[in-house]
C-alpha cells in the first residue's frame, strides 16, 4: 500500500504493549508513514521529566504531530488515523459504526482490564498464580466467551469485514496465553486471531497446527 503522510506523525509506544501496537498496526495497514519512538515502560520511561513534558498523563501510546498536537489513548489514535485516511476500517453504515464503537469501549473496559492485566502480572512481573487476583482469570475467560459467541456466527467482530474493533481486540487476545488463558478452549476466537494476524501482516503470536484462515 502506498505511504500516506498525515503531517508526518510520531508514535510513542512500547512493543511489549498490545495497546501500543494497535495504532502502529493501523498506520502500517493504511500505509501511513510515522516515526516510532520506543518507550521502555518497565524501566519507568513514562515517568521521566522529559516524557511528562510531552504527555502529562504519563502513558503510552500517544501520537504527536509537528504542529504540536498530541493525542493519547490507543483507540482514539486508531480512529483518527482511519478517519483521516477515509479507511473502510470504519463502517460507513451508522449502526455498524456504532457497533464497532461499542466493541472498542468493551475492549478497554471488560477485555483489556482482565487479559492484559493478568498477562502483565504473570509474564512480566513473574507473579505466581497464587499472587494474582483470581477474579482476573474468570473475568478474562468470560470476555473470551463473549467473543467466542460472536465469532461463531461472523468471521469478524462486526459483520463481514475487518474493522478497528478487530485490531483493538486482537492486540491482547493473541497474547492471552502469556496470561495463562488457553485459546484452545475458544476455537472460533483462535481462528479469528490467525485470520486477523494474517490480514495485518504480523507473525502468529502462538502458532497452532491446523489453525484455519
Amino acid at each position: 500500500m502506498p505511504q500516506r503522510d498525515i503531517e508526518k506523525l510520531t508514535l510513542y509506544g512500547n512493543t511489549i504493549s498490545g495497546n501500543c501496537m494497535k495504532p502502529k498496526w493501523t498506520a502500517d495497514l493504511l500505509g501511513i508513514s510515522y516515526d516510532w519512538v520506543e518507550i521502555d515502560i518497565l524501566a519507568g520511561d513514562t515517568q521521566t521529566e522529559a516524557f511528562l513534558a510531552l504527555n502529562p498523563v504519563g502513558q503510552v501510546p500517544f501520537a504527536r504531530w509537528p504542529d504540536g498536537r498530541v493525542l493519547p489513548q490507543s483507540n482514539a489514535i486508531m480512529l483518527y488515523l482511519a478517519e483521516s485516511a477515509q479507511s473502510d476500517l470504519i463502517p460507513v453504515d451508522p449502526f455498524r459504526k456504532a457497533q464497532m464503537m461499542s466493541w472498542l469501549f468493551w475492549e478497554q473496559y471488560s477485555h483489556e482490564t482482565a487479559i492484559a492485566v493478568r498477562r502483565f502480572q504473570k509474564h512480566y512481573l513473574k507473579k505466581s498464580d497464587d499472587e494474582i487476583d483470581p477474579n482476573l482469570l474468570s473475568k478474562g475467560r468470560r470476555a473470551l466467551g463473549v467473543m467466542e459467541m460472536q465469532l461463531t456466527y461472523t468471521d469478524w467482530i462486526v459483520g463481514d469485514e475487518m474493522t478497528l474493533a478487530d485490531i483493538a481486540l486482537v492486540a491482547y487476545t493473541r497474547l492471552a496465553h502469556e496470561g495463562g488463558f488457553d485459546l484452545g478452549e475458544f476455537p472460533s476466537v483462535e481462528r479469528w486471531v490467525s485470520r486477523t494476524e494474517h490480514a495485518l501482516g504480523i507473525g502468529h503470536a502462538m502458532p497452532r497446527e491446523g489453525a484455519a484462515l
